[in-house]
């Protein structure tokens, strides 16, 4: 890492002790037990950014560590950035440490001093004043995830956020966006909601957390201004180190493609004998991936999808309230997107079954949409209920025995030879001329059709082309994940 050539003055531990252990040997083992004791998934893929709670250790490392367990311990930075907003200065713009080197319980921390400098050099809203950097936890207290956690040798830019202004915020976005490449990786330090009750935290921190999800500047303002209007007893701040956050959403509004997920939420009330409810802190982890990264992790082919249970939740309840309220009112019900992971945001075909008494009682799907895919499963719900000709239209009284069943599909691969089709893993699509027809995965686990059994009634009851007319027809296969009521 290249240096300078004044006399480094290490910046040294100042909450060590206090937010967490002071002794190495014991902040080691109680990292080692954080990190083991993680329950999220693990996300295969890339991590551009992380956002995770600084809080004393007690009350927010479970969290932080399901952060920094996203990020590949094998990868190599280029540099990372660690930005959080201050808690005891002011000032328009943001200090960078150029003086030296961090120092914890478990070592050193090098600093990209030559970096450092470049950016206090190039631009005026940078600086290296030291009194936003000394006394601020909220960077320290996420260095020793890091030690702990990656495995090759890494150096940091630490940037304090002095600013309330989010014009200076946009400038800063605008300053670093050249560095958010994949090469180098940002952890953005903050905590949610400041002392509010317990429950009222995790309404405040839900919408907040989703705001931020959407990957819009503009709604994550929106909200934090809504939050305040509420006027929720004892709520200080809704996201206090909302300028650090906005400064992040201000690099990748404008990138297609980059998705923030939700990992894990607690606030302070959970914290055990600890935890005081009547009065709260709340703490989100939340992980920024590439584009594709979710829809296309390692070791998968593309078009695939990485579907929470939660997700499979939110979709089996859009498509029951979507054939609910259509056949109640002919009116196709609204969805709040801030509710929704990015997942379901983003366009994928998907095809929506009913069952009765075990008995299929309307299927209809759609592949390839420019559409949400939350939106195609209400589409294809209330076209299943009400378009599928075979059947006659769901009635309300019915519905309490309906069983809904979602495949969302991945895109559509043409294949050169039947035996690249795996029955019960893949599903065809016959297509010759204007005529078509599909049949999803799960059709060939259920009858037991061999191959050709497989093809033929695709071809003759669906595509209508007769019984051998697969053999001159364009075939394509896909995959589904199948999503169930029990």
């Amino acid at each position: 890492m290249p240096q300078t050539n004044h006399e480094l003055k290490t910046r040294k531990a100042y909450v060590a002790g206090q937010f967490y252990p002071g002794n190495p040997v014991e902040l080691k083992k109680e990292l080692e037990k954080l990190f083991s004791g993680c329950t999220s998934e693990i996300i295969p893929g890339p991590v551009l950014a992380i956002i995770s709670p600084h809080a004393g250790y007690v009350y927010s490392a479970g969290i932080a560590t399901e952060s920094f367990k996203q990020i590949n311990r094998d990868q190599k930075f280029d540099n990372i950035f660690l930005i959080g907003s201050s808690h005891h200065v002011s000032f328009d713009g943001a200090s960078v440490y150029t003086q030296g080197n961090f120092e914890t319980p478990l070592g050193i921390v090098p600093v990209n001093i030559s970096l450092a400098e470049k950016l206090v050099k190039d631009f005026s809203f940078f600086n290296s004043r030291t009194d936003a950097q000394f006394h601020e936890h909220s960077l320290e207290v996420q260095l020793p995830f890091l030690q702990y956690w990656l495995k090759k040798p890494f150096c940091i830019v630490p940037i304090v956020l002095g600013t309330q202004s989010v014009s200076t915020c946009r400038k800063i976005a605008g300053a670093l966006k050249d560095h958010f490449n994949g090469a180098n990786l940002f952890i953005i330090s903050t905590d949610f909601s400041h002392y509010p009750n317990y429950q009222d935290a995790q309404v405040t921190d839900r919408k907040t957390a989703n705001a931020i999800l959407t990957n819009n500047p503009d709604r994550l303002l929106r909200t934090l201004e809504s939050n305040y209007e509420a006027d929720i007893p004892g709520l200080a701040t809704s996201l206090c180190g909302w300028t650090s956050v906005l400064t992040l959403m201000f690099m990748t509004g404008n990138m297609p493609g980059v998705t923030y997920r939700l990992i894990d939420y607690k606030n302070s009330g959970d914290a055990g004998t600890a935890g005081d409810r009547s009065r709260v802190v709340g703490y989100c982890s939340i992980a920024v991936y590439p584009p594709r990264s979710l829809r296309q992790p390692q070791n998968q082919e593309p078009g695939h999808y990485h579907i929470t249970d939660t997700d499979r939740a939110d979709l089996l309840k859009i498509a029951r309230e979507s054939i609910r309220k259509y056949i109640i009112s002919g009116i196709k019900p609204e969805t709040d997107e801030t509710t929704l992971s990015p997942i379901l945001l983003e366009p994928a075909g998907a095809f929506v079954s009913l069952y009765r008494k075990g008995n299929l009682r309307g299927c209809v799907g759609r592949f390839n949409p420019e559409i949400p895919l939350y939106e195609v499963v209400k589409d294809m719900a209330i076209s299943s209920a009400t378009q599928d000709c075979r059947f006659e239209n769901v009635e309300i009284d019915e519905l309490s025995e309906i069983k809904i069943e979602i495949s969302v599909l991945t895109r559509l691969k043409r294949i050169g030879s039947i035996q690249e089709i795996v029955l019960g893993k893949n599903g065809i699509l016959i297509k010759k001329g204007p005529n078509s027809g599909t049949y999803l995965p799960q059709v060939a686990t259920k009858t037991g059709w061999k191959l050709e059994e497989f093809l033929g009634h695709c071809s003759r009851d669906k595509a209508g082309i007769g019984w051998d007319g697969w053999k001159n027809a364009e075939i394509y296969t896909y995959e589904a994940i199948i999503i169930s009521e029990k």
